[in-house]
């Protein structure tokens, strides 16, 4: 039968004694009849931690040993779309079975935590090129520049917004009563796509887009929205249009038309929404409209316009005046996406 703590801590006092004595390993370990390894050991830990009592220990060892964390954080930082499922797989085929929660945890210790990977627009070598010399060519314009920059872009807005993130607090299985769910219709339940601009002095006019969007119709757009926009948000006459690479801003009859009327576009590097700050005020836009709860497409129409015109001047100096931090954030992230 094992011997009991008391008795291997009186054996492991016995030892000390008898080694203090000036007997070595093969004489304590003939007088006690015990191994010469146990000897060693018991003398080992007295001369490194002055006693021979039972030290607190760390708890069950890890299943996931160095080796294998190692692998773990190597995979996850190659792909960071690897699952949990995976990694499991992964471990199990070096004889590591460990619970994919396991894993989760282990990550989450080394800092490496599961979230919603965001959505950004694709960017090819050209499009990080153009973007990061926009940035460098601008990032020492005065602040008046931009404040006489008419800023434009076309929105989509849902009726039932299916674009925006919902939560509620509910309690268990009652995910399917009436207060708890969010109706959908059947493709969408409709929607209007609008055109919008403004300036730092405050939000232009708004447009709702009719049918098909081609160059002409924008066109027609620009020659009914533009100018009074200017003029009623008091732009200097050197004011600057801004648009994105859209196909019908850029064809050779907008182009044309855009010449013709004067009106002098500022170059644009594509695939960029996070450079134009009006993206903020799309934002605001549909997070007041579907507050509103609108029934019907009509509704949603008219929403749409009284939200914008509810924009406080205020919102969008602000949204101006720190837009060098836009530019410094791409310069930062050479080119590539950014937090905006």
């Amino acid at each position: 039968m094992p011997r009991s703590k008391e008795i291997q801590e009186q054996l492991r006092k016995k030892v000390i004694e008898i080694y203090q004595s000036g007997k070595g390993y093969k004489a304590i370990s003939k007088a006690l009849g015990i191994q010469r390894t146990t000897v060693r050991a018991i003398i080992h830990k007295w001369r490194r931690h002055g006693t021979v009592v039972n030290l607190p220990r760390s708890g069950r060892p890890p299943k996931i040993t160095p080796r294998a964390q190692r692998r773990l954080i190597q995979e996850v930082t190659k792909d960071p779309t690897t699952t949990s499922k995976e990694l499991q797989a992964s471990l199990a085929s070096v004889k590591v079975s460990v619970h994919a929660s396991t894993i989760r945890k282990r990550l989450g210790k080394n800092g490496l935590h599961g979230r919603v990977p965001r959505r950004k627009p694709l960017l090819s070598k050209k499009n990080i090129k153009a973007r990061l010399n926009f940035s460098k060519t601008h990032l020492d314009d005065p602040q008046h520049f931009w404040e006489n920059i008419l800023w434009t872009d076309e929105t989509k807005v849902e009726l039932f917004g299916r674009c925006v993130s919902h939560y509620i607090w509910r309690k268990r299985n009652t995910a399917f009563q009436k207060k708890n769910i969010i109706p959908t219709v059947k493709y969408g339940g409709g929607s209007v796509m609008v055109w919008g601009c403004f300036a730092a002095s405050g939000p232009g006019r708004l447009a709702v887009i009719n049918g098909t969007m081609n160059s002409a119709v924008y066109q027609k757009i620009l020659k009914e929205n533009v100018r009074p926009s200017v003029r009623e948000l008091k732009l200097k006459r050197t004011w600057v249009l801004q648009q994105d690479n859209d196909p019908k801003h850029t064809s050779k009859s907008t182009t044309e038309w855009l010449k013709k009327n004067k009106m002098k576009t500022l170059e644009w590097p594509s695939q960029s929404p996070d450079l134009n700050p009006i993206e903020m005020l799309w934002y605001d836009l549909k997070k007041a409209v579907h507050a509103r709860k609108p029934s019907n497409v009509t509704e949603l129409e008219q929403f749409c316009k009284d939200e914008w015109a509810k924009i406080p001047p205020e919102r969008c100096k602000r949204l101006i005046a720190s837009y060098r931090k836009r530019l410094v954030a791409v310069v930062a992230a050479k080119g590539g996406p950014t937090s905006y």
